[in-house]
């Protein structure tokens, strides 16, 4: 799992019909320090994150077991929400 913040959502008038109904959001990933990093990502939604929230995602194949459909080509889906943490 991976660590981001959501920072924006994008909207496709055109895409794939297994992205219909699936809310895209913007998210800048954390580094291993916990610092955002200088690039930003495309995830598919399962949770109902928002702009301004932590979040924990999973990339590559993973990505696509929450919609258990083999052929939702998605590189990043965000699967949690974080309240808080402590080191």
């Amino acid at each position: 799992m991976l660590i981001g913040k959501v920072i924006g959502s994008i909207w496709a008038t055109k895409k794939l019909d297994s992205f219909e109904g699936k809310k895209l959001l913007l998210v800048q990933p954390f580094d291993e320090n916990l610092k955002p990093e200088n690039r930003y990502i495309v995830a598919v939604d399962t949770v109902q994150a928002g702009k301004g929230d932590i979040i924990f995602y999973a990339t590559s194949k993973e990505a696509a077991i929450p919609f258990k459909n083999d052929n939702m080509p998605a590189d990043a889906a965000i699967v949690g929400i974080i309240d808080g943490f402590s080191l």
